[in-house]
């Protein structure tokens, strides 16, 4: 092997499973957050001079502060949007807090500001914190990289300046700076943030490789193949931003109804104050027609039709571990019609173990002293691989003997020498000696979805071991739900090998697998069913599911093993790992709809009936209010109902009974 491909490792590169440090905007750096905490800290502090009747001199300038710092922002970008001629709901929000000031209601005005304020701010740093982790996506990447020059030398460049054609050098340890094929070399490549895979993939000369990736315990000669502003890793970062801007329209279309009802209700108080002037009436009586009118007809009692449901079924879900970020999520999960699942880390548990030991005839060894003779091998290994192996010995509580003279070779296995006897582990396709009994338990194991290693002792096959990436417990239980709430089976979505999905698909009761999937081919197949009408809910782990889950009608990623962008990417996080949550919130999310509707014809009822009362008779302000409160408190109340413990049904359990 050319001297080019030196063994040693960088000596400032992290660890094949270290992660770059996250990019995080701090919450003081966005002005919406300072300008609302502002608002907050003089409102605490005026609050209690007013109670306690305090000259007016004392909380009279501090709630004028508090008007100026939470609304001085959103006041200012509804005048610039009345300059357009748009009327923006922020603008009527301060004209409405200043009316409350104009006619003596001074704290309620500040309170509406502050809380108008804080909401803006829970927005701003909901928006930067998912901008954070996309941009941090990138960070996969590393900066720098060996690029070799003729002559047999190297030098450092930054990795955004590779162009096509250059040849890099990727030494143990680091991390891959650019899309290419293998030149010359021979490593395990842990490429999970690209394709899923639980396993480390051996590559070799010919195989392609991806920026971002990691390599094992070998050395890597790379041709680049892609620009890197073209590599799968940015391109995924492309993806996620126009997938996420692509469900603008359910917000333009909300901002349309705001922008509609803001004209309605201003042309109608105007014209419920200005007729009965043109008549002949009085100013005071018209004025407090007006006062009345706007009072019922606010909207309050309809805003909690919607949000206390939501907001109720968000906090069960919250106490039994699923995360929902909004209550548009949560409404949004009433609509799912389709399921797309990922396989590693979402089906299954995200990490190899071992399932299946045998030792084969004439070997003189059993199961126990099969899977000691192998960890005794492994255990200096790093390999994933040698790991399972080394930790379900632990988990027999087995001995394990001394191993000497430990050689790892890069996509083959290891050797060393245990009790006088040369040991090799590694896999059936790189190892000599596969052939009779121990050929049929590779085949076997192979054939049921597991990734089969070979122990041979001086040079003669002793047994096979079978490692795969467990299925979770409530795997299939979570699938034939899920399957009675859409009217659809789920599809499995995975980047891993077309045997091991169709043998786990088989498990949990899926048909329809894609497999061997790159993020940007499990985004294009939800954009395909979103195109057809479904309303399709993702669920997936890594940062290879984060197009998916951005271009999904609603996406859920699991918490535990989940990637940062994925978690930041989608909608709701099951905290726990629980897979069995996931149709008990979607149910859950149905009674919310029914609660919302049921509320919105209560309020309807309410606010037509007061304003009817107000329009062709003369509704008492007091009554006005009462009504108009006692409307809101209902509705309240109703929705808060799925608070209770009975409200999280798990359609699991309930199947199981």
């Amino acid at each position: 092997m050319s001297s080019v491909l030196d063994q040693r490792p960088a000596p400032a590169v992290a660890g094949p499973r270290s992660a770059p440090p996250r990019r995080r905007t701090r919450v003081l750096a966005l002005p919406e957050a300072r300008w609302a905490l502002a608002a907050l800290v003089l409102f605490l502090i005026a609050l209690p001079l007013e109670v306690l009747g305090a000259p007016a001199w004392a909380w009279g300038p501090l709630f004028a502060a508090t008007y100026i710092t939470g609304g001085w922002e959103p006041g200012w970008e509804g005048l610039k949007a009345l300059k357009d001629k748009t009327l923006d709901v922020d603008l009527l929000m301060v004209v409405a807090a200043l009316g409350a000031a104009a006619i003596g209601q001074v704290v309620d005005g500040a309170l509406l500001i502050v809380i108008f304020a804080t909401s803006g701010a829970l927005e701003a740093v909901a928006t930067a914190r998912t901008a954070d982790s996309v941009r941090g996506l990138l960070d996969l990447a590393p900066t720098t990289t060996a690029r070799l020059v003729p002559g047999g030398g190297e030098e450092t460049v930054a990795a955004e300046d590779l162009k096509v054609g250059d040849i890099i050098l990727v030494r143990p340890g680091e991390r891959v700076g650019a899309d290419g094929q293998v030149l010359e070399g021979a490593s395990d490549v842990d490429q999970a943030t690209i394709t899923g895979e639980p396993l480390p993939v051996a590559k070799q000369t010919g195989d392609e490789v991806f920026a971002g990736t990691v390599n094992g315990t070998g050395a890597l000669r790379v041709r680049v193949e892609r620009d890197p502003a073209d590599s799968v890793i940015a391109r995924i970062v492309k993806m996620v931003e126009e997938a996420s801007e692509s469900k603008a329209p359910t917000q333009l279309f909300i901002e349309k109804i705001e922008q509609r009802y803001s004209i309605s209700m201003v042309i109608a108080t105007l014209a419920v104050f200005a007729i009965p002037l043109a008549f002949g009436s009085a100013l005071q009586p018209a004025l407090l027609r007006a006062m009345t009118f706007m009072i019922v007809a606010s909207p309050c009692a309809v805003v909690l039709s919607t949000m206390p449901p939501l907001l109720s079924a968000i906090a069960n879900a919250g106490r039994h571990g699923v995360l929902a970020k909004s209550a548009v999520v949560m409404e949004r999960l009433d609509q799912v019609d389709a399921v797309a699942l990922d396989k590693t880390g979402t089906l299954t548990e995200g990490t190899p173990r071992v399932t299946d030991v045998r030792p084969l005839p004439g070997s003189g060894l059993h199961e126990d002293g099969l899977l000691a003779l192998a960890a005794a091998a492994e255990h200096p290994s790093e390999h994933p691989l040698a790991r399972a192996i080394v930790d379900a010995a632990r988990e027999r509580r087995l001995p394990l003997p001394d191993a000497l003279d430990f050689i790892s070779a890069p996509g083959q296995g290891v050797s060393a020498t245990v009790a006088g006897r040369t040991v090799q582990v590694g896999s059936p396709a790189r190892l000599p000696a596969t052939t009779g009994p121990a050929s049929v338990a590779v085949a076997e194991l192979e054939e049921a979805g597991q990734t089969a290693v070979l122990v041979l002792r001086d040079d003669s096959p002793v047994g096979v071991i079978g490692i795969a990436d467990r299925l979770r417990p409530d795997a299939a239980a979570t699938v034939a739900a899920l399957t009675e709430l859409t009217g659809r089976t789920p599809v499995l979505l995975t980047g891993d090998n077309e045997r091991a999905a169709r043998h786990l698909a088989a498990q949990v009761g899926i048909t329809d697998v894609r497999a061997g999937l790159l993020p940007e081919d499990k985004a294009a197949a939800v954009r395909e069913w979103e195109g057809e009408g479904r309303k399709v809910l993702v669920v997936g782990d890594g940062v290879n599911d984060a197009p998916a889950l951005a271009a999904a009608h609603t996406g859920i990623a699991m918490g535990k093993a989940g990637s940062d962008l994925a978690l930041e990417i989608a909608d709701a996080v099951v905290v726990r790992d629980e897979l069995a949550t996931i149709p008990t919130v979607v149910a859950l999310s149905r009674v919310a709809r029914r609660l919302v509707i049921q509320n919105l014809l209560i309020a309807g009822v309410f606010i037509t009936a007061l304003v009817a009362w107000d329009l062709i008779a003369t509704l008492p302000l007091p009554l006005g209010v009462a009504g108009h409160e006692g409307s809101t408190v209902i509705v309240g109340l109703n929705g808060l109902r799925l608070l209770r413990e009975a409200a999280w049904k798990n359609p699991i359990r309930r199947g199981a009974a």
